[in-house]
């Protein structure tokens, strides 16, 4: 029998482990975009090595897997600034956004060589759908051409003739909104349904579902609002094979899954059958079918798969290993989806449903690594006020360390970004890192989060800043309460707007110790101003309306209120980030310096908001440790990539 290996004791944060920052490049990418296409699959991996290249992957059982795009082509739309639903297959043709000029090209899928379909110019495309009746490609088009009048760029969707696509200029089928999304035909071709909403709205708070009549020639004829409006949300209109119209609605507080004949759900269940749409593309249901939906939904922080009769609604939880489900495919009795468990990284999976098979056909992480060194996550529940907030409590781990007796772990708070968004429980490198060095994470899903019904999500009206704030304090007030975090050495980190709860927190209250904002926002009257057009008008309900509330941004931005701030901060910017100026970070750098607190400041130049290099990845992590290391004092068992450190004795 062999002895089990000697476990080291050692200060918390100085265990040395296996999940370097390396693994987070090397062999690993992020997945997206599955899509499912006469028995293909085919998805997009954004791969740090190769300094975020989106690359379009296929997969067909008979030859295997193949990259469809040479080097160094990249499959991104830039549309809403986040982009999704960049391409589309049909046949052995694929179309899709090149992201280097955002213009949509067709390809033959064994000749490699693209052709553009669309013009010059300064437009940018998404949501891209065949006409196969009229050989005509429709696509939602954002339009960024300078005009006399100044102001926004102009959404519409459009028809692209695919016979002459350069010569004949696209036809216009809606514009007037602000916004457009998820253009779907019925399988008559005779029905044109898609999505529009209109300022300060975003998609999560009112949404109009239309549905626009087609004439011979593909004109629409008469456009009307079949659901939606004031305080609905809906998401992802699609037809079924048998030409009914079936969306997500959030009416009854959860989105739920409708049928445009009814009023009411097909399962009324207070579960989220549903995420934000900050992408394009997003889908959480599908028909195996003409009788059968494959969907996923979450609840109580965790995504389940089911399936659901659309004649009687009887519905089935699926017996599966994932807790994390999105991007959800579905053709003739399969499936496709991208999907995590606690101990298994994001894989392209598909579903058979004549045997209930699940199959992973892609990994994002090729490195294997034992299932003992990772933390799984532990739900919890924790007052704040009279309200309840949710989230993941991962404690330290690794089979070769423990802590010192009498020691308790440094706790980092990670604020995701949105706000409006959610963590899950899959696994995450990004997590593992640091609890295999001996930190306790908190991922917390603070009020505004999504997931838990919207009342939950509209938590933060007109009180974004102060809410969540709250949320992620007693978050580590309650860990500290419970015997599993240093209150000596609390740290919180963010990016976006996980950032700006990072610098309010740290500005406003004195929970925290220390903190890391990943291009976080310091000003929000910049962010007001300057920002891109899907965001221009979100705070309107997260502050207040812009710009009569002015006073309201002012007291709640923490570049006002340095004055405050009174712990280290380390923070990385994007020196190419178009969503939050570096401009905002330098000003608090420079403050902190001129006051005499540790701060660090790490700028990449190519990067804009969030990292796809790997190497920016890599420093973002060694560079955070190092930092927290230095200020607590507590060794590393590795050098860190020497960065500087300002004020620091």
């Amino acid at each position: 029998m062999s002895e089990s290996p000697a476990v080291t004791t050692a200060p918390y944060g100085s265990w040395k482990s296996i999940i370097g920052a390396e693994l987070l490049v090397e062999g690993s990418v992020r997945l997206s975009e599955a899509s499912l296409v006469d028995g293909c699959c085919y998805w997009l991996e954004s791969r740090p090595a190769e300094k975020g290249r989106s690359v379009l992957v296929q997969y067909c059982p008979q030859r295997g897997r193949r990259d469809l795009l040479p080097t160094p082509l990249s499959v991104r739309s830039k549309a809403h600034e986040y982009g999704g639903a960049s391409y589309l297959v049909s046949g052995n043709t694929v179309y899709f956004v090149l992201a280097e000029d955002q213009r949509i090209y067709r390809m033959d899928l064994d000749s490699q060589l693209p052709e553009p379909i669309t013009s010059e110019g300064h437009f940018r495309y998404a949501d891209l759908v065949l006409d196969h009746k009229r050989q005509r490609l429709l696509c939602v088009q954002e339009d960024h051409t300078p005009c006399d009048s100044g102001g926004e760029a102009r959404a519409r969707i459009l028809a692209i003739d695919l016979n002459n696509p350069l010569a004949n200029p696209p036809q216009i089928l809606a514009e007037g909104a602000d916004f457009y999304s998820n253009p779907a035909l019925s399988p008559n071709g005779g029905r044109l349904s898609f999505l529009r909403w209109h300022h300060p709205n975003m998609p999560w708070d009112a949404t109009e579902l239309c549905i626009a009549d087609l004439d011979v020639d593909g004109i629409a004829v008469e456009t009307k609002v079949v659901a939606g409006g004031d305080n609905e949300s809906i998401f992802q209109p699609q037809w079924s094979p048998e030409g009914e119209l079936f969306y997500v609605s959030d009416r009854n507080s959860w989105w739920n899954i409708y049928r445009q004949a009814s009023d009411e759900p097909l399962w009324d269940k207070h579960a989220e059958f549903a995420t934000p749409q900050w992408v394009f593309g997003m889908s959480t249901y599908g028909f195996l079918t003409s009788d059968e939906i494959l969907c996923t939904f979450t609840e109580e922080g965790r995504w389940h798969l089911a399936k659901i009769d659309i004649h009687s609604g009887e519905h089935r939880v699926l017996k599966q290993p994932y807790c994390d489900i999105e991007s959800l495919r579905c053709e003739s009795h399969r499936a496709v989806m991208i999907a995590a468990s606690a101990d298994s990284f994001p894989a392209v999976v598909t579903y058979d449903n004549h045997g209930g098979k699940l199959e992973t056909i892609a990994s994002s992480n090729t490195n294997k690594l034992p299932e003992d060194v990772f933390s799984v996550a532990q739900e919890i529940e924790f007052p704040t006020g009279e309200r309840c907030v949710y989230g993941f409590y991962y404690p330290p781990h690794n089979p070769q360390y423990t802590g010192p007796d009498g020691e308790k772990p440094p706790l980092i708070v990670f604020s995701h970004g949105g706000p409006t968004g959610a963590t899950s429980a899959g696994l995450n490198l990004k997590i593992q890192y640091w609890t295999s060095r001996g930190f306790a994470i908190l991922d917390i899903n603070y009020s505004g989060s999504t997931g838990y019904g919207r009342d939950y999500r509209e938590r933060l009206k007109d009180s974004w800043g102060i809410t969540e704030v709250e949320d992620v304090c007693a978050g580590a007030e309650y860990l500290v309460a419970k015997g599993l975090a240093d209150p000596e050495r609390l740290l919180i980190k963010g990016g976006s707007a996980g950032g700006y709860t990072v610098l309010a927190a740290l500005t406003f209250h004195n929970t925290f110790k220390a903190g890391a904002s990943h291009y976080g926002i310091g000003d929000l009257t910049t962010l007001a101003r300057d920002t891109h057009k899907f965001e221009s008008r979100y705070l309107d309900k997260l502050v207040g309306p812009w710009p009569e509330s002015e006073y309201i941004y002012r007291a709640r931005s923490p570049i006002n209120h340095v004055e405050q701030l009174n712990c280290p901060v380390i923070f990385f910017q994007g020196l190419e980030d178009k969503v939050v100026p570096p401009n905002q970070a330098q000003t608090m750098v420079n403050a902190l310096k001129r006051r005499g607190i540790p701060v660090a400041y790490i700028t990449f130049a190519s990067e804009g908001h969030g990292f796809r290099s790997g190497d920016s990845i890599k420093l973002a992590l060694e560079g955070e440790l190092e930092f927290y290391s230095r200020i607590f004092d507590f060794p590393l068992p590795e050098p860190g990539p020497g960065i500087t450190i300002e004020n620091l004795q």
